[in-house]
């Protein structure tokens, strides 16, 4: 090599030297092999750790959750309500289980169980990013892993129970058969109603032993794992019924898939809806309406149904027992101790329901939900299949204030403003044609919104309710704690007379927040639950403002007179302020008063249920006439707030508004009565107009004068329980009202 080759050969390499020096030295270690050997490295070095995990994690003992602890249910006082922890569960062999339904339970978590290791890595990979995450309960379990959960494990999220569950189920899975896993699985689930195992849920849904379900029942047992409390269909709103079938198809499509199940059989088979409830042994009286509420209430709160019947928690509740000892007395010396069912059929349709709500707190201080849990399975604080009547008026007014709304002809809506109390006056502005009847079919002329609302005049608020917007006093129902999904709560003229459904709980949460000055309440039934460390995350009661104080208070200034000269006089107590308003729909198939003082709020509702659930009239309860809002409800209520407030000293409201208790109004009234005489008057269940061409199709009445009064009783009708979605609904005329019939020639 001659001397000019050498010098271009070193200054070459000098300038690869070079280079390499500018790239920096770190590249060297991120080469395809270094990398290739760093997974490799990472891949033996879990191997390694799972292979330590899989000889150090055995087999352990079945779980306390197998052999469940007790519940404890306590008043706020602290002393003991109840002790829950009877589980319901009969365990059978594979052999009682006929074998199509079996292939149900298969079909419906793990349709490759048979073939399977027992556990599904992709799965477990999810729900431990998941749990990592804090994203919940979120992945992809077989049978064998779910019944490792069950049986050997506890509930909880982590990581390290997740791994634990993986390492046994590969054990399980070898060591058992798959019928025995599966045996166990479907023993150890829970399946709502307090059933555990397939044989209490055969019972409870069907009435029948295991060996006798259908494969279409089995179908939906099967669904109704995945969610006991949503799928159960006797609780099930429609958004629940549709999800269950959805799931129940699903089961049988995948039994077709896999072979267990003929297509012609498919195509036939029909969803078979389970029997009613029935009681959950030990879960006595008015107890056990508060330890169901409560248990909905955890669930609801993120408190897993597992975690709560496998026991050991300690829940505090907001009942308070004194206030529900009074509630109890309340029912019993002002209705049930007037009840006789074998005299009279029509008492034995009687149901009350109460709810009672401290406006400050949102804590449900004493509830009454029947005649006792293992007696009356529903529980009417808490159903909402039943019209609240006329107790709605005082939304739309409530809204009408929030909204600056005013009356066809621009004036300001308030307490003083004058409508036309004519008798089936076409509401206008109404996209549809709509002219209710008041009680008795009775015209007041120009009346104002404070005598309307003590009156309970129809005719007043279904105009009020267009003039604010119908659309306005929904939204403003809602935000004070009503439920949107309602049956029957439409956006139509109709809703202003309370044809939707709702609860003595919902009414005693919508009056609690007018009571708190327009802040939101949602009774809460739970004041505190724990287990161990463990202490459940609970929503506070009272959060955000709902509507304006103003509005609130001056909604509750216009209630104070329904009491004082209206349809709740029957409430009236020396010195103590008291708001409120009854309500009772049409048919007389429900009865209600809710009202508060600026300490208590109650709801008291009264319906008629006939056989079968079905809806009937209280027509004749207790040997008297038409049942209204201001007669058992009211007393019920006055009785119970008489004695929860023993001691506690009268009390004033502090309202903030300018419209004065009961202000008068500034045009009065009319005193012309052109109501039809009691012989040519029309029942006053008769219809209301609202068609586009105002042909009756909404029934709407007001039907709250005193039960002697013959003349004002509707017609005894006996028709299905759901809310009336035509719109019928009924009220009290006030004492005054009667004094000036009584005076007509």
């Amino acid at each position: 090599m001659g001397r000019a080759e050498e010098r271009r050969a070193r200054k070459k390499g000098a300038r690869r030297a070079k280079r390499a020096a500018k790239a920096g030295g770190i590249r060297r270690f991120f080469t395809w092999k270094w990398l290739l050997g760093y997974v490799l490295g990472l891949c033996l070095l879990f191997i390694g750790g799972f292979f330590v995990l899989y000889l150090m994690v055995s087999v352990p003992p079945a779980n306390a959750a197998a052999k469940a602890e007790a519940n404890i249910y306590k008043y706020s006082d602290g002393t003991i309500m109840a002790k829950t922890g009877q589980v319901n569960r009969e365990s059978v062999p594979l052999s009682k289980i006929p074998k199509p339904v079996q292939h149900t339970f298969v079909a419906a978590e793990n349709k490759d169980f048979y073939s399977d290791s027992g556990v599904s890595f992709t799965g477990t990979v999810r729900g431990l990013i998941n749990t990592a995450l804090g994203r919940g309960k979120q992945g992809g379990s077989t049978i064998t892993q779910q019944y490792v959960k069950n049986y050997y494990l506890s509930q909880e999220q982590t990581v390290s129970r997740k791994l634990k569950e993986l390492v046994i189920s590969l054990k399980v899975d070898q060591q058992k058969s798959k019928d025995y896993i599966l045996a166990g699985y479907i023993n150890t689930s829970y399946y709502g109603r307090g059933a555990y195992g397939i044989q209490a849920a055969a019972r409870a849904y069907y009435n029948k032993d295991v060996e006798d379900l259908s494969v279409a029942q089995g179908a939906y047992l099967a669904s109704v794992l995945q969610a006991p409390s949503q799928y159960d269909w006797s609780a099930a709103g429609p958004n629940g019924k549709r999800l269950v079938k959805a799931r129940w198809n699903y089961v049988l499509d995948n039994m077709v898939e896999k072979g267990w199940l003929s297509a012609s059989e498919r195509k036939g088979m029909k969803f078979d809806v389970p029997v009613d409830p029935r009681p959950i042994p030990g879960a006595e009286g008015q107890a056990g309406y508060a330890i169901e509420a409560a248990k909905k209430e955890l669930v609801k709160a993120g408190v897993s149904e597992d975690e709560l019947l496998a026991g050991g928690w300690t829940i505090t509740l907001n009942i308070d027992r004194k206030k529900q000892q009074a509630l109890e007395k309340a029912v019993s010396t002002q209705l049930t101790g007037k009840l006789d069912p074998k005299e009279r059929k029509v008492d034995g349709y009687a149901q009350v329901g109460a709810v009672s709500v401290d406006p400050e707190t949102g804590g449900v201080v004493a509830m009454y939900g029947g005649a006792g849990s293992t007696e009356h399975w529903v529980d009417n604080a808490t159903r909402a299949d039943y019209q609240p009547a006329s107790t709605f008026k005082p939304l739309i007014l409530a809204s009408a204030l929030e909204n600056g709304s005013t009356t066809q002809d621009g004036t300001p809506i308030t307490a003083s403003t004058v409508y036309d109390g004519t008798s089936r006056r076409p509401v206008k502005g109404s996209e549809v044609g709509f002219a209710p009847p008041n009680e008795d079919n009775k015209s007041y002329g120009p009346i104002s919104v404070q005598k309307a609302m003590n009156n309970s005049v129809n005719s007043v608020f279904a105009q009020m309710a267009v003039d604010v917007g119908l659309e306005k006093v929904k939204s403003t129902a809602i935000d004070l704690g009503m439920d949107e999904d309602a049956g029957g709560f439409d956006v139509r003229p109709a809703m202003s007379l309370g044809v939707m459904g709702a609860s003595p709980y919902q009414m005693a949460g919508v009056y609690a927040t007018l009571d708190n000055h327009g802040k939101k309440v949602t009774p809460a039934f739970v004041k505190s639950a724990e287990k161990g460390d463990e202490r459940a995350e609970l929503p506070d009661p009272t959060n955000g403002q709902a509507i304006s104080r103003g509005a609130a208070d001056s909604v509750t200034s216009v209630l104070t007179g329904v009491v004082d000269d209206g349809t709740g006089q029957a409430v009236r107590q020396q010195g103590q302020a008291v708001a409120g308003k009854t309500g009772t729909s049409d048919d007389n198939k429900s009865a209600w008063f809710s009202g508060y003082t600026p300490d208590l709020v109650t709801s008291v509702g009264m319906f008629g249920e006939g056989e079968k659930g079905k809806q009937v009239s209280l027509k004749g309860t207790a040997g008297g006439g038409r049942v209204n809002g201001g007669d058992f409800p009211a007393r019920i209520w006055a009785a119970y707030t008489e004695a929860a407030l023993n001691g506690a000293g009268a009390s004033k409201f502090d309202l903030d508004t300018d419209m004065g208790a009961a202000v008068k109004p500034s045009t009065p009234p009319s005193s012309e009565d052109t109501s039809e005489s009691p012989s040519a008057s029309p029942s006053a269940s008769e219809s209301a107009s609202e068609s586009p061409s105002a042909s009756p199709s909404a029934s709407a009445s007001d039907s709250e004068s005193p039960p002697a009064s013959s003349s004002a009783s509707p017609s005894d009708d006996t028709s299905p329980s759901p809310p009336d979605p035509s719109g019928s609904a009924s009220d009290d005329p006030p004492g005054l009202l009667r004094r000036q019939q009584q005076q007509q020639p």
